[in-house]
């Protein structure tokens, strides 16, 4: 019998991590669409995306840093289940601040599941990693995932450092009791809401406002373009499947766009400013640029064979969902829960329409 992903999610305690952020904002709205109680332990929002999208969840301001408070918010709260998304995501910023970035990826990783460990009622986890921890390859091949984690930047290595510590703790504390443990690496999200620093659509969108052009350092890196919405249902249908007690589902997802939406930075931008109507592109070449991986590519056949996952929207598509949200945005900012409800119940309607792969 398959398994209704949605319905498992009605009624359960989730705890997520990092909700303030970008993908916390999203993923609690998809859940809290689904009926469940979201309780958020994070820090305080660089942005005010939380604030606006107005979700209905029970928040902790907490640096996952802080083991002991991290501790105390799970005993407080007894979560059925762990979305663990906190994290310091930003590449160039983690050349700027190593260490930060490796206590809180790292460090934080440990605190979060050692209060999983001391945490009786959670039964499923979800660490929300990246597709850069596979180790840098020479060749064009996608990542499986079974492929050697590492990283030649603090950032991918600190997320890769954050899956040994995932399976440490599988393998020495969960094994055979206890929550069902996995963790997801997704490709470069996108999507309303997101204005972190150094990212292409938030830059994009910054240069639009202020009448700039966009500025490109490396055109030519080619990542897996998705909408947001992608890679959090398949965290989501993952995650039923773990709080249905199969601990089999208890290992490393990829969650990937299509091969054709694989493109190079250059060629969305370009695509950004044609949907958009307006703007251009500068391109400025550094030599001393920190190092990042040239291409990057997953392959998520482990997640379309074993949980009927497969991606719905083609880049088109989710750069329209994209513009459509900013510029909306852009014209009554106190829209902002409107327009991630809407999206969310129109992704959810063509979820149900759609054929299994």
């Amino acid at each position: 019998m398959t398994l209704d992903w949605q319905q498992v999610y009605h009624g359960r305690r989730v705890l997520v991590t990092g909700h303030t952020g970008f993908k916390g904002v999203w993923l609690s709205a998809f859940l809290a669409r689904l009926g469940a109680e979201v309780v958020g332990v994070s820090r305080r929002p660089d942005s005010d995306l939380f604030e606006r999208a107005g979700n209905k969840v029970h928040t902790i301001y907490c640096d996952i840093r802080d083991g002991d408070a991290t501790l105390d918010a799970f005993a407080d709260w007894k979560p059925d289940m762990v979305f663990h998304l906190a994290a310091q995501a930003l590449v160039r910023r983690a050349f700027a601040e190593p260490r930060e970035t490796f206590e809180i990826n790292a460090q934080g990783t440990v605190n979060v599941l050692d209060a999983v460990r001391k945490t009786s009622s959670v039964r499923a986890v979800i660490a929300v990693t990246t597709d850069k921890v596979y180790r840098e390859r020479s060749d064009r091949r996608a990542y499986v995932e079974t492929d050697e984690m590492g990283g030649h930047d603090p950032y991918s290595a600190s997320k890769a450092a954050a899956e040994l510590v995932v399976d440490t703790y599988r393998q020495s504390y969960f094994r055979s009791d206890g929550p069902s443990l996995a963790s997801t690496r997704a490709g470069n999200v996108i999507g309303g809401g997101d204005w972190a620093e150094d990212r292409l659509i938030p830059d994009f969108v910054r240069a639009i406002h202020d009448g700039q052009p966009i500025v490109l350092r490396n055109p030519a890196h080619v990542r897996p373009w998705q909408h947001v919405l992608e890679p959090l249902r398949g965290y989501m249908m993952l995650g039923a499947h773990l709080l249905a007690g199969d601990r089999s589902f208890g290992s490393g997802w990829n969650f990937g766009p299509s091969l054709v939406d694989v493109v190079s930075v250059g060629d969305l931008a370009e695509r950004l400013t044609a949907l958009w109507g307006e703007g251009s592109v500068e391109l400025v070449g550094n030599t001393d640029a920190p190092h990042e991986n040239t291409f990057l590519s997953l392959n998520s056949e482990k997640a379309k064979r074993e949980l009927g996952w497969t991606p719905l929207l083609n880049l088109s598509q989710a750069l329209d969902l994209t513009v459509e949200w900013y510029r909306e945005f852009l014209v009554d900012n106190s829209q902002a829960g409107h327009l991630l409800a809407q999206q969310i119940d129109a992704y959810l309607d063509q979820v149900s329409t759609s054929p299994a792969p």
